[in-house]
């Protein structure tokens, strides 16, 4: 961290942010470790989308906090993930995804991009955005309800699939009690 500090000094970086998918907990154990430094951070990026309400859930007990600190929200992950993981429920379309994660309060909405159609989707879902509003955001959480309440389309937070930390356990800089407290239940 000191180096990332004395970089911004230096202006070769202007904002500071962290990211994560697994579990929200982490993200709210990172805010309170900085603020007992005196730290505060520019940005944090985590998944926000349809099934996020309803398992371990970013935008209920992380997005309120970075609100009230000023820091900016990066959605990530509005259809869950590679290959729109989320629509294979089919309980969503692409657009109600997008509409949604842009319904929230971030500064931005990121989506993957890796062919024409998902570009022309993103294109389709800004054009026609007009913000939803509490009814229509309880309609679409009341449906995904069911298939999102085990985390089974938010493969992310559930199985090491998008977790190359997983594969890298030293990265972490060892097992220390508060990593280990943070871990999902059944994670060692």
């Amino acid at each position: 961290m000191e180096a990332v500090l004395e970089a911004k000094k230096a202006g070769k970086i202007r904002y500071i942010g962290f990211t994560g998918h697994k579990d929200p907990r982490v993200h709210l154990y990172m805010l309170q470790l900085a603020a007992e430094h005196g730290f505060h951070y520019d940005s944090v990026q985590m998944p926000l989308n349809v099934m996020d309400a309803h398992f371990r859930s970013f935008a209920q007990m992380v997005l309120p906090e970075l609100v009230k600190q000023g820091i900016g929200p990066l959605g990530m992950k509005p259809l869950g993930g590679g290959e729109g993981i989320i629509l294979k429920s089919k309980t969503v379309t692409a657009l109600e995804c997008l509409h949604y994660a842009l319904s929230l309060p971030t500064s931005v909405v990121i989506t993957g991009i890796d062919k024409q159609e998902a570009l022309d989707q993103a294109f389709e879902a800004a054009k026609t955005f007009k913000g939803l509003g509490r009814e229509q955001i309880s309609q679409l959480l009341a449906k995904t309800a069911e298939v999102a309440k085990n985390g089974h389309y938010e493969l992310f937070k559930t199985t090491s699939h998008f977790d190359t930390t997983a594969k890298h356990p030293d990265w972490l800089g060892g097992d220390t009690p508060e990593v280990q407290k943070l871990a999902p239940p059944g994670v060692a």
